[in-house]
């Protein structure tokens, strides 16, 4: 039966079997005090999902209800009254349902039968399958071979499995440019690079990942992953792991999802590397179409499309809150990322090489088939990097979430133009996002990599392709054989082929050796990770789908028959060079061309994506993007820890040139590698560029005229740009059918590579930030990369004119180049440079604005006219590749001289609202503030767009008049308090719920402050395996339990409210008179949900969605008042940053101030400085005695000077005056 439960225009479906009075009030109390309805069937429209698919939302849902002990419900979903059929839907994801009744649930259809295929040919345009005639002609000699005919689930696994998308087929081709074989492939330049600097590559090409030689780190973890156990150090090898995934069709066609599921399939990817890895950032890069934000742009004359699925503006605010979402869910921070937008109508034709009659027609550029590359680094143990060879009697598992006919066939669409297959196809290929139950899946990984003997054999993550790509590639060398029927199926009417071909995302297969599947079983269990074995390694080299109940074999072919002799692909292509026009410009209109250059989505400032996105989750972050007391995204290279020793990390950062690249493909493809070093740079580098390794990423509208011979140009200067620098490419991501097509037109995305680099980063505390210092007898200095003359082409300058350019500077002098890297690597590891930033989009002019941006008052003197460009808008527009740095003084030159590095010295810093920029006899004076705003206004336009209650407007008043502001203790000795080995730490432990994702954090600051801290899972509390009696200290942890289902921290209290050995536990602790506890974030709406922060209240406080309606994340201040909290008294007085990420975190305080012991508020009233519009300004709790405490901030985030975006400066701490709040509840216990 389906009971329904209402709550304003919200109504709640039950489907139970029966259910009792007890268990009604229970989901009364769940669903917020939700009105019971009495009648079987309501009247009306109403908004909700696809009967056919049981939601993620549902799923966690109903895992509540049975962690409240309600037993027998099937299914929950959530449903929204609407006033009539015309409301709007999201068809991808739901339905306009005319009144809810008993069949709401009911499904009539049966799964399809397997069918033996007649006509593939057919099958093939039916099905959307983007096969070549070659490859129809191979499976149906195939077919004859084995004397059979093929079924769909085999037809259509192929289709997956040789997909352009898995298997690259186009790096692997043959290429005939102008006639002219090439005796190389895309794929073997790549592997040059490897081939000529292998220094460091541990693990390339054949991987999830690529792995390079890390540094010697200390683990943190639990001593074992099976039980609630207490944390311990130990050093290993590292192994550091760097991978892109693109995820260009499915956020064309649905952004949320489609951009959640590709950083969610980055993370998988680094998840199966080796013997499994860990993931530690990610970064995210979005190119569309321009979004026609404001009216009357000059570069935005192209016409608008009847666009396909959703507009530039959808696109950029859905995917970026998608790729958010996951991140955030996940516990993954994201702390890098690039933004381009662009479209281009050509007026003029192009000439064709050789043939001068012929001509190449005019195109319409534009990004309208959308790049969304999820990228990060990860890290492993050298021990565990590479995977073991399957042998027979191995177990298959899946660690994971259910089948759904979702994501069917998206490995072959996405090989295939945008716009080019029915509909219907193209949206039942993109997947959607769980991204709770993947870090559940995780979290067992995890447990299998920290142990002391990881029991994996192999490992590989489920994406495209589905189980068919992910078991097949596991048992590639010896075969497999697969129940159809131990395939979890959360569908039933699920076909053979859509069981074992669909795109569910969140699921892991591992292959695992029998005698270890019950302590994986019990790892799984503990982190609530569904766990399926499903079938055994056989090496028969046989792959087969069979049912163990019917016997039917929806897949029974070879291993070689299924990898093998797919057709070559040739490709065969004539070099067009294109026809752009001459920029045309005045200097006279400087200021008017600086103010449009700003307002490009690619120069302007990203704060509308980074305000969203969790940066500071894990506690490792050493540098994301924001900076300078506004905290303005302004970071070019983004660095995270490897461990919490505040020392070795990663560095990262990203490079592309596309637009350069339209004019020559070779410069703009130098000029994307060089980018991504000049962003680089800024960290200290233990080889400097010996240390780095890229990742190339190829999008490119290949098999369209000239576009498949600009690729190969572009790769083979890449390939011979990294060789000369002396770095390899062990990594990269192909995406080559970057076209769109419309009813009447095709729009084709200019070909980009975007280059991620990554290397070793032995001194976290050392980055070099791009904000100017104000200090006596400072220098500004130039210095080029490019060794080339100033030029427009391809510049954001150009862009703003509206058109493109007849020249793009070059790098023509590599080892030039590299020398000049290596000599500003020194001076930052002896700590000479005060500020540095790469000359990129927007040009000089826009790096020396951007290094004034990030503080008040700080301006500079400037000229450049020993430059020797006496065109200023070129010398000033123009994107050659560069640096700006600031030294302390003019010692710096000696190192410059000795090394043979170009520089200039070009002015100084002074206390200012101003630039004055001279050029010989010209001089320009830029009003710093105001050109703030206008860079600024473009982020306000997007954030506008999902941001509530007009806090957009506020966001954009208050942001430069919310400057942080430090006030430490006066006994702040910033040293790491030392431990005494002879005494007996105090006991203490975290609480963790799935979908938690701070309890390292947390559990590190525990351990420095001197406790021993056990890691307690909320299964081990409702198991009653623990009852906290040992413990006198718990912090509750920050994340999303339940993916916040059902509100923040219900679903993490009803298992606490109605299960009866959780609830003792707790309440036994809570009564004790010798304990304390902490909530953090999530942990916090946990104790304010359970009311045991104010127990005496008769109105309890409550968390409530923040006033912005979104997710909240930033670097803020907090001023701690006179306060009896036993962990934060000493500290009262002080004003201290600290970092927030939240949704939910408005306290919402029914009684008067007083009533309430407030120990911080926020270090400013108004918005964003206070992120969620909190009574009173509130930022922290204590109960009435100062025992527990309760904030929404994340103090154990910000415990480290490197963890801070911005810290006084000229200090050296070893710890932030934060953890002597941990070291006040050792004291405490132990006095």
């Amino acid at each position: 039966m389906i009971l329904f439960f209402q709550r304003n225009t919200t109504v709640f479906a039950v489907q139970t079997k029966e259910i009792s009075q007890e268990n009604t009030q229970k989901l009364v109390w769940l669903f917020g005090n939700a009105t019971p309805i009495e009648t079987p069937s309501l009247d009306g429209f109403y908004i909700g999902p696809r009967k056919e698919m049981i939601t993620p939302w549902s799923t966690n849902a109903v895992e509540i209800t049975q962690n409240m002990t309600v037993e027998g419900i099937l299914r929950i979903e959530e449903f929204t009254k609407v006033a009539s059929a015309a409301a709007e839907i999201d068809p991808m994801l739901q339905v306009l349902y005319t009144g809810l009744n008993q069949e709401l649930f009911t499904i009539n259809a049966e799964p399809k039968a397997v069918l033996n295929i007649e006509d593939i040919a057919s099958f093939n345009q039916s099905e959307g399958l983007s096969l070549s005639d070659d490859e129809v002609g191979y499976l149906e000699g195939m077919s004859a071979k084995i004397g059979r005919k093929l079924t769909d689930s085999e037809v259509f696994g192929f289709s997956q499995i040789n997909s352009e998308h898995c298997r690259h087929k186009i790096f692997n081709g043959t290429f005939i440019i102008d006639g002219e074989e090439k005796d190389i492939s895309l794929f073997k330049m790549i592997r040059n690079t490897a081939a000529a600097k292998p220094e460091g590559i541990v693990s390339a090409y054949k991987d999830n990942v690529a792995f390079v030689k890390g540094p010697k780190v200390e683990q943190f973890a639990p001593k074992s992953a099976d039980k609630a156990d207490f944390y311990e150090t130990k050093e290993y090898e590292s192994v550091i792991s760097l991978k892109a995934e693109t995820h260009n069709f499915p956020t064309t066609v649905e952004p949320f999802n489609g951009a959640a599921t590709g950083a969610g399939g980055e993370i998988r990817d680094r998840l199966a590397g080796g013997k499994g890895s860990l993931p530690l950032a990610g970064t995210a890069v979005y190119m569309t179409s321009y979004s026609r934000l404001s009216q009357n742009r000059p570069w935005e004359t192209m016409d608008e499309r009847d666009w396909l699925y959703q507009t530039p503006m959808d696109i950029l605010i859905k995917a970026s809150n998608g790729a958010s979402d996951f991140g955030n869910k996940f516990g993954q921070p994201l702390i890098s990322g690039s933004l381009l937008t662009f479209e281009f109508q050509e007026t003029s034709t192009g000439s064709v090489s050789g043939n001068s009659i012929d001509t190449a027609t005019a195109r319409k550029l534009g990004f309208d088939k959308v790049i969304m590359q999820a990228g990060g680094i990860g890290y492993g143990k050298a021990e565990q990097a590479l995977k073991d060879t399957p042998k027979e009697g191995d177990k298959i598992v899946i660690l994971g979430g259910d089948n759904y006919r979702i994501g069917m066939g998206g490995a072959a669409v996405s090989s295939a133009d945008t716009g080019g297959m029915d509909s219907q196809i193209e949206l039942n290929a993109v997947q959607r996002s769980n991204p709770e139950m993947q870090k559940r899946a995780a979290n067992a990984v995890r447990g299998m990599v920290e142990s002391d003997i990881n029991p994996i054999v192999s490992i590989h993550d489920h994406g495209a392709g589905g189980h068919l790509n992910c078991l097949s590639e596991l048992v590639e060398d010896t075969g497999g054989k697969i129940d159809l029927d131990a395939l979890p199926v959360g569908d039933p009417t699920l076909s053979a082929k859509e069981k074992i071909g669909n795109e569910s995302q969140e699921r892991m297969g591992l292959v695992i050796n029998e005698k270890d599947i019950d302590f994986l079983k019990r790892v799984a269990d503990r982190e609530r990770s569904p766990m399926y074995t499903v079938g055994d390694v056989t090496n028969d080299d046989q792959f087969t789908f069979e049912s163990a109940t019917t016997g039917e074999k929806p897949m029974d072919l070879s291993m070689g028959d299924m990898f093998g002799s797919s057709p070559k692909t040739i490709l065969n292509d004539k070099t067009i060079k294109r026809n752009y026009d001459e920029l045309s410009y005045k200097e006279e209109n400087i200021h008017e061309y600086l103010e449009n250059v700003l307002q490009l989505e690619a120069v302007a400032c990203k704060d509308w994506l980074t305000n969203k996105v969790d940066r500071c989750v894990g506690g490792k972050v050493a540098k994301q993007q924001t900076a300078g007391p506004l905290q303005l995204p302004l970071n070019d290279v983004a660095v995270m820890a490897l461990d919490y020793k505040g020392k070795e990390g990663v560095a990262t950062s990203i490079g592309h040139a596309p637009i350069a690249s339209l004019i020559d493909e070779v410069a703009g493809s130098r000029n994307a590698i060089a980018e991504s070093l000049t962003n680089l740079v800024w960290a200290p580098l233990e080889g400097n560029l010996n240390s780095v390794s890229l990742s190339a990423n190829w999008m490119w509208p290949c098999k369209n005229e000239g576009e498949d011979a600009r690729l190969f140009n572009a790769v083979e200067a890449v390939s011979e740009f990294a060789i000369a620098l002396g770095i390899n490419i062990p990594t990269g991501k192909d995406s080559l059918s970057m076209k769109q097509k419309y009813a009447d037109e095709d729009v084709i995305a200019p070909g980009t590579v975007i280059i991620s680099a990554a290397g070793h980063c032995n001194d976290i505390t050392k980055v070099v930030e791009p904000v100017f210092q104000n200090v006596p007898g400072n220098r500004i200095y130039h210095l080029d990369l490019s060794t080339d003359a100033f030029k427009l082409g391809g510049s954001s300058f150009a862009q703003a004119l509206g058109g493109i350019g007849t020249e793009s500077p070059n790098i023509n002098d590599a080892a030039k180049f590299k020398k000049t890297f290596n000599t500003i690597q020194k001076l930052i590891k002896e700590e000479r440079i005060l500020a540095g930033h790469d000359i990129s989009a927007g040009g000089m002019i826009t790096t020396i604005l951007e290094m004034c941006f990030s503080q008040n008052n700080v301006g500079a003197d400037i000229d450049i006219s020993a430059l020797n460009e006496k065109d200023s808008i070129k010398a000033l527009f123009a994107e050659n590749a560069g640096v700006i740095i600031q030294a302390k003084n003019a010692e710096i030159e000696a190192l410059f001289t000795e090394n043979g590095i170009a520089f200039t010295f070009i002015g100084n810093v002074f206390e200012s609202n101003g630039v004055t920029i001279r050029n010989n006899k010209e001089s320009f004076d830029f009003n710093v503030a105001y050109l703030r705003d206008i860079w600024f206004g473009t982020s306000y336009l997007l954030d506008d767009k999902q941001t509530a209650n007009g806090l957009a407007t506020a966001r954009f008043n208050n942001y430069k008049e919310q400057p942080l502001q430090f006030e430490f203790p006066t006994n702040f000795n910033g040293k790491l308090p030392v431990i005494d080995p002879s005494k007996p730490r105090p006991k203490a432990a975290i609480i963790r719920e799935k979908g938690s994702n701070s309890e390292r954090e947390m559990a590190n600051a525990m351990y420095l402050a001197g406790f021993d801290v056990k890691d307690i899972h909320m299964t081990d509390l409702i198991s009653g395996r623990e009852n906290l009696e040992d413990v006198q200290f718990i912090g509750a942890v920050g994340g999303f339990s339940n993916s916040d289902v059902l509100g923040s921290a219900k679903g993490w209290a009803g298992a606490f409210v109605y299960n009866e050995k959780a609830k003792t536990a707790l309440a036994n602790f809570f009564k004790r008179d010798d304990t304390l506890s902490i909530g953090i974030c999530n942990g916090c709406q946990l104790f304010v949900e359970l009311g045991l922060i104010n127990p005496d209240h008769k109105e309890k406080p409550n968390m409530l969605h923040n006033d912005s309606l979104k997710h909240e994340s930033g670097f803020t201040s907090v001023k701690i008042q006179e306060n009896n909290s036993v962990m934060l008294s000493s500290l009262a007085d002080s004003t201290l940053g600290v970092w927030i990420s939240h949704g939910e975190g408005k306290f919402n305080l029914p009684y008067n101030e007083e009533k309430y012991n407030i120990v911080a508020k926020y270090g400013y009233e108004g918005y964003p400085a206070n992120p969620n519009g909190s009574d009173f300004n509130t930022a922290m709790m204590t109960s009435n005695d100062g025992r527990h405490l309760v904030m929404m901030p994340h103090i154990e985030r910000s415990i480290f000077q490197w963890n801070w975006a911005n810290y006084p400066v000229g200090r050296k701490d070893e710890v932030s005056p934060w953890l002597e709040a941990f070291t006040n509840a050792k004291d405490w216990l132990t006095k």
